[in-house]
């Protein structure tokens, strides 16, 4: 049994990461193609989990990455640049929370120069 079915049901609910859509749940919640949610899975976007019965289940995480992605392509951008757009910003939202998170550690414990960041 998948550790995520341990996890209290309230917990589950509220877990962001926690696979609780279908492929035509998650399809339908954001108004796409089951096809679509695939394509995004083989260009490597999301990655679905897997049910004990193989069927692909989605996070409330990866369906909002799957809609930045459906907005994307409406717009004209082709799927591949579209997953690697968001993939870029993905990476760039992380760096800058490390940035924060280094700079507040400096701030917190002082420079060992006195440089200012």
């Amino acid at each position: 049994m998948p550790a995520e079915s341990q996890q209290p049901a309230a917990d589950r609910l509220d877990d962001d990461d926690y696979p609780a859509y279908t492929m035509g749940r998650a399809a339908e919640l954001i108004a796409t193609t089951p096809g679509f949610l695939r394509s995004l899975g083989e260009a490597g976007l999301i990655t679905p989990t897997r049910s004990d019965g193989g069927h692909r289940r989605y996070s409330r995480h990866q369906l909002r990455t799957a809609s930045r992605a459906r907005e994307l392509v409406d717009q004209g951008t082709p799927i591949e640049a579209a997953c690697r757009i968001i993939s870029l910003e993905d990476r760039l939202d992380e760096a800058l929370r490390v940035n924060e998170e280094l700079r507040g550690n400096r701030e917190l414990h002082g420079s060992s120069h006195g440089e200012k960041i």
